[in-house]
């Protein structure tokens, strides 16, 4: 995987019939991005092209942040959305240990469930956290991804929709949180970046953004 990968920040089109289709179906999303990586990446293609994906809604657009070793955004349908693509090596450079940051990322934040004496031998299932137990699981896997949280600003998002409806909601419920934290561990934080957090990356989950922090 690219040491330096690219970002792709792409400003949706709501009249595109497939940006429609992909908001409905997180199966789609995760086909239509994986389109932008090269061909040919064998078993674990997601995970050879380093590709993560988050999408950002406000009330009147919808942002699509897809990053990977390389992108080729033409390859995306007719009229999809504008795109611009920038390297994130001088994101990488400039971190440092005590550097203050602005984060956002998309969680899937799960455990599995502790089973009785009985059932020892089997696995519990996943189940997703929310409130507290949530936030706490963040604060967390940040500390161990080289990342001093200060603020965490959670909000519930819709569950990611998979093409197989009866698939688990829960399973796939959405947190995303925003803040601010101080740098720990610059290669920690970094393989982060890299590789993202957490489950549900086909659904859009795990992909940190950092930017500096304001200064007053």
């Amino acid at each position: 995987m690219n040491d330096h990968p690219v970002i792709a920040r792409i400003r949706l089109n709501p009249h595109s019939r497939d940006v429609q289709r992909d908001l409905r179906d997180a199966t789609e999303m995760h086909r239509t991005v994986m389109r932008m990586a090269p061909d040919d990446l064998g078993n674990s293609p997601r995970y050879q092209a380093g590709l993560l994906y988050r999408l950002d809604e406000t009330d009147t657009s919808s942002v699509l942040l897809v990053q990977a070793a390389s992108l080729d955004p033409s390859r995306l349908p007719a009229g999809y959305g504008h795109a611009e693509v920038k390297s994130l090596a001088p994101m990488f450079t400039a971190l440092r240990k005590g550097l203050g940051v602005r984060y956002r990322i998309l969680l899937n934040p799960t455990k599995r469930e502790r089973l009785s004496l009985e059932e020892k031998g089997q696995r519990g299932r996943i189940v997703a956290l929310s409130g507290a137990d949530a936030d706490q699981w963040w604060l967390r896997r940040a500390a161990e991804a080289g990342l001093d949280i200060h603020v965490l600003t959670p909000t519930s998002m819709e569950p990611a929709r998979p093409r197989n409806r009866e698939a688990d909601r829960m399973r796939h419920s959405l947190l995303r949180y925003d803040g601010t934290a101080t740098v720990t561990d610059p290669d920690a934080l970094r393989d982060a970046v890299l590789h993202g957090i957490g489950r549900g990356k086909p659904y859009g989950a795990g992909l940190l953004t950092l930017a500096p922090a304001r200064t007053t």
